[in-house]
């Protein structure tokens, strides 16, 4: 539990001024993050606890279609970008000078990486029979044009999932399942209805890639709609006519969204840059095809807060809230409240107590600022007649629960 008389951070009275969107000054009001420089942010206690909540969803579903879990560095040599010629065709990459004059790339992505980091593991075709990795890490890409937030941010969390394969056959298997357990995650973000699965340029890779890319006012992004088949398109496949790439249909309608996940067909331009290849049954060496699929975890956060905040403040789905229950104490009633809190948590509820010492009003305007789902007073009068006053934050309602 969190006892907020021994909280270094503190939520903020007024507005900050400055800022251009709606979810970047509700969370920094409510101490979730903090702004270090230009589209670079800190992120305090309650804004790790939301993100370890997206990362454990996302994890799960990623364990249940055997993705393995791992940890890149941040930064790759200049070789291995020069292999893969990206050193100077990739315009965000930030470049670092270290002693000898050595340069490295600070990553924004980690195929340079995780290539060569496999190639130690895999010979033979039975090494790719389940050959999956995944990372949560920070990405760093040098945006010219920096805007709102994470959304086009310098710096973000993301977790990006590679996968190797004998063949196209075999890749396409795998997507299936990785496009389930991304749907799951996406269920259980409270975001999949809002959620569109969207054709995207494939860049230098394929011809398409695909995007979710959720729905938003505020969203970076046009997303056109097939109004026949429901099919959803970037704009940067949309030329000077909308044909959709599903029915063939020309009429459509815009949309406003923010990507939240996409997949790039890497094909083999990877593994044959770092001379990644399999041994088959007869001891020929075959080419690999690689897929890779990222989800932007800061940015889901930033998206969520955005989407289910009310006229006012934060309102977080129960499973990613940094708190379940935000306990008020009015008078002296610490000790009560304390038992409850230990009682709530062997129910694996997370509780804040509010034991600061100011007024009830105070109290009950943080804990809507700062999204918990459920409010809990105790006072005097509760315990004397052994009932505690409880509300969601989505409600209006109060209700009277016995201890």
């Amino acid at each position: 539990m969190l006892q907020l008389s021994k909280f270094p951070f503190k939520t903020l009275k007024t507005v900050p001024g400055w800022s251009d969107n709606k979810w970047t000054w509700l969370l920094l009001q409510a101490g979730y993050i903090r702004q270090e420089l230009a589209w670079a942010y800190n992120y305090l206690h309650y804004g790790v606890k939301t993100l370890e909540k997206i990362k454990q969803i996302v994890r799960e579903e990623l364990n249940s279609i055997w993705a393995i879990e791992i940890l890149m560095s941040s930064f790759s040599p200049k070789e291995s970008w020069l292999k893969t010629w990206r050193w100077d065709s990739v315009d965000v990459l930030f470049k670092v000078e270290w002693s000898g004059n050595k340069q490295y790339a600070l990553n924004p992505t980690h195929e340079e990486v995780v290539t060569p980091l496999m190639q130690e593991f895999i010979q033979s075709y039975k090494d790719l029979d389940n050959c999956q990795v995944y990372q949560f890490q920070t990405k760093f890409r040098n945006e010219t044009r920096a805007k709102s937030g994470v959304l086009r941010g310098r710096e973000f969390i993301m977790k990006d999932l590679y996968s190797f394969h004998k063949n196209q056959e075999e890749l396409d298997i795998y997507f299936e399942k990785a496009h389930g357990a991304y749907n799951r995650i996406f269920d259980r973000l409270w975001i999949w209805k809002d959620t569109l699965y969207t054709f995207a340029s494939g860049w230098v890779f394929s011809k398409y890639s695909y995007e979710f890319q959720t729905i938003l006012e505020i969203g970076e992004d046009n997303v056109y709609v097939c109004e026949k088949c429901w099919q959803a398109h970037n704009n940067e496949i949309v030329e000077e006519t909308f044909k959709c790439v599903e029915c063939w249909s020309n009429e459509y309608k815009i949309i406003k969204t923010s990507e939240t996940w996409n997949i790039f067909k890497l094909s083999t331009k990877f593994s044959n840059a770092f001379g990644l290849k399999y041994a088959d049954e007869k001891w020929i060496q075959n080419e690999i095809v690689m897929w890779c699929y990222g989800i932007g975890i800061s940015r889901i956060m930033w998206v969520i807060a955005e989407k289910f905040a009310d006229e006012k403040w934060l309102v977080w789905p129960e499973n990613i809230a940094p708190f379940s229950h935000y306990l008020i104490i009015i008078w002296d009633n610490k000790q009560k409240a304390l038992e409850f809190a230990k009682k709530l948590e062997n129910e694996w509820k997370e509780v804040i107590i509010d034991d600061r010492d100011i007024w009830f009003w105070q109290k009950a305007s943080d804990a809507d600022l700062l999204g918990i789902p459920y409010r809990i007073v105790i006072s005097d009068k509760t315990i004397e007649k052994w009932w505690y006053e409880i509300k969601a934050r989505n409600s209006d309602e109060v209700k009277i629960l016995t201890f």
